[in-house]
């Protein structure tokens, strides 16, 4: 027999799996509010981000609606989403994380290194940013194009790669799902004045400056995607079942 290869357990994705075998069961009805957010972390032992990864999995494979302002619902899936399966793709916390740990370091090296003409694709993808903001659409072109250089002025292809890699995985279904309902003009305006403060500190070569403004602009990207989604009104819903069936899921990056 022919050696098959072992897709990697994400955590989000085991929770995602215990979600939607108590929606098949019934458990939680077509109709259903499930428990909030918050609820199904502390009962699964697991951190909010995690949830919320396992929750638009769930949506994007049509088994859940989320409703904002309302709560989680279970759905029956359509015809065409009942043949979708839940996605294996990076959590988009996890490559938040890992741009977090990288791309610090990455604009120190480039405040060292990087040589004056290279501060001008740097300046331009921001006024990329701003011109996309302003007339409404959204700015990745001039996001991407403002990590990438930052990479290239550290002088270090491999760098380069990685880096366009990990901003590429916005793209992915989870990520995109999870950016349609915490990306807005005002996360984008901070997200953009946090680039100038990357660029002020590689226009004073102060890579200790560089790498504490990239951290600051990566922890902050973070915190905006683990806002807390607006709580669920008391009334006029359908009624909540309690999960007291989930086990726990032991998350070393609880929070």
């Amino acid at each position: 027999m022919p050696i098959t290869s072992i897709e990697p357990n994400r955590l989000y994705r085991r929770i995602a799996e215990q979600l939607r075998a108590l929606i098949q069961s019934g458990e939680y009805a077509v109709g259903t509010r499930l428990p909030p957010e918050r609820d199904l972390a502390t009962q699964l032992g697991v951190s909010r981000p995690s949830v919320r990864e396992a929750l638009i999995a769930l949506e994007v494979a049509g088994l859940v609606e989320i409703r904002v302002g309302s709560g989680i619902y279970a759905r029956k899936p359509d015809t065409h989403e009942a043949g979708i399966a839940l996605h294996n793709e990076e959590g988009p916390f996890e490559l938040i994380r890992a741009r977090a740990l990288i791309e610090p370091e990455i604009a120190a090296l480039a405040a060292r290194n990087l040589k004056r003409a290279q501060l001008d694709p740097i300046r331009a993808s921001i006024g990329l940013m701003e011109a996309d903001a302003a007339a409404g659409r959204i700015p990745t072109a001039g996001d991407r194009l403002f990590h990438v250089s930052l990479a290239e002025a550290a002088d270090n292809s491999v760098l380069v790669s990685v880096v366009g890699q990990l901003f590429d995985g916005r793209s992915n279904p989870l990520f995109v799902k999870l950016a349609n309902y915490f990306e807005n003009p005002k996360s984008w305006a901070a997200a953009i004045s946090e680039h100038r403060k990357v660029l002020e500190a590689l226009a004073a070569r102060d890579a200790d400056a560089a790498r504490d403004a990239m951290r600051s602009h990566m922890q902050l990207s973070h915190k905006r995607f683990a806002a807390g989604w607006p709580e669920a009104k008391k009334s006029g819903a359908a009624g909540t079942r309690k999960a007291s069936a989930i086990p726990p899921i032991h998350d070393i990056d609880h929070a």
